[in-house]
């Protein structure tokens, strides 16, 4: 079969030909309709974060049941039946996974991504390959059933959906809020603004590069009042001169109530923290490495929150599946780009120079 690879020494993808893989007994080998695109992942690759290589990239994928081991026949799983599957491995059993906060387990890894504790790692070391591939071998307990109205390639972006989710959850917000979402114009900001009238948002401050990436995005906030600033727009200096701080409170002088932040680098991240409101919080899902400007008094002063999330739980994938089955979510047009398994170098360059309008990218094997 084709498939995206990484191979050790090369912080380059490659589409090679490998083998199809054999299922085991608790195993289910899945014909890949739709896998979806992260350029989160050639960044860790570029880092080390992936243990085995070479490996199949793709945490992120959807299709149908091609065969089912024995025991993933006694589970239910037979040929045909239409699937998502769950990227993240953990080791079912610990305090983290039996209490919804899977994300925190010691063996927490992704498929097709990267592991993330130093404990050793005997399922990320069997199912490390991912899903941009025609085919995808997955313990049975990683598949959720897809709705017959959701598409496969949404289905394949069902995790970031879920984990914008998460990021709304872990802000605990009230009735009314206002909230700041940065880096708005990528795939987990704009999954976030879709999913903001579900938590009774009040108003919506966007934060992006890109003033014609910015009024894109707009519309997908509908009838929910929304103000956005395009970092283009602030000056050359705004990094140095708390320029992004400086616009955000001239809109919200009184502070916002929340800030999402999916900034992956540099100061805008502690800028639209320097924009709370007193007791407000932030949570950040980006993985920026920018060092805060401010010292612990400055939160202690505030009463601020920051909240650090780096994925979804299986109930939040839940939730957004029952959401879209009975069409209380509709998130179909979060799809802006497809393109076939050949042409997925071109378009991982596409999403990470985002030279054009672009939230959710898939790949159709």
């Amino acid at each position: 079969m084709q498939a995206v690879t990484a191979h050790a020494g090369s912080d380059q993808v490659h589409l090679d030909t490998v083998p199809i893989p054999e299922p085991g007994p608790q195993d289910v080998l899945v014909r890949v309709a739709a896998a979806g695109l992260a350029p989160g992942m050639l960044a860790l690759l570029a880092r080390g974060a992936f243990r085995h290589l070479p490996t199949v990239l793709g945490h992120e994928a959807a299709g149908t049941v091609a065969v089912a081991g024995p025991e993933a026949q006694a589970h239910g799983w037979t040929p045909g039946q239409r699937i998502r599957v769950h990227p993240q491995l953990n080791c079912r059993t610990c305090a983290a996974c039996t209490s919804d906060r899977d994300m925190l387990c010691a063996q927490q890894a992704m498929i097709g991504h990267a592991a993330f504790g130093p404990a050793p790692m005997p399922l990320y070391a069997r199912y490390h390959d991912g899903g941009l591939a025609e085919y995808l071998r997955v313990p049975h307990w990683l598949l959720d059933p897809l709705p017959d109205n959701v598409s496969f390639d949404l289905g394949a972006k069902i995790h970031d959906l879920a984990n914008a989710l998460r990021a709304l959850k872990t802000a605990a917000l009230r009735p009314g809020s206002t909230v700041i979402v940065t880096a708005a114009t990528g795939t987990m900001g704009t999954a976030t603004v879709k999913l903001a009238p579900h938590f009774g948002i009040g108003r919506l401050i966007l934060v992006a590069r890109s003033r014609e990436r910015l009024d894109a995005v707009r519309r997908l906030a509908g009838s929910l009042p929304t103000d956005t600033v395009a970092l283009e727009e602030l000056g050359t200096d705004w990094a140095t001169t708390s320029g992004l701080t400086t616009r955000l409170r001239h809109l919200l002088p009184q502070g916002a109530d929340a800030v999402i932040d999916y900034t992956p680098d540099g100061p805008a991240t502690w800028q639209a923290t320097a924009a709370l409101a007193t007791g407000a919080t932030m949570v950040h899902m980006g993985g920026n490495p920018t060092p805060p400007p401010f010292p612990a008094i400055t939160l202690m002063a505030n009463c601020w929150r920051l909240i650090g999330t780096r994925a979804c739980t299986r109930s939040d994938v839940h939730e957004i599946l029952r959401l879209l089955e009975t069409s209380l979510l509709h998130a179909e047009d979060l799809i802006t780009h497809r393109s076939p398994l050949t042409e997925a170098r071109t378009a991982l360059h596409l999403l990470r120079t985002r030279t054009e309008p672009l939230w959710m990218a898939v790949i159709n094997p």
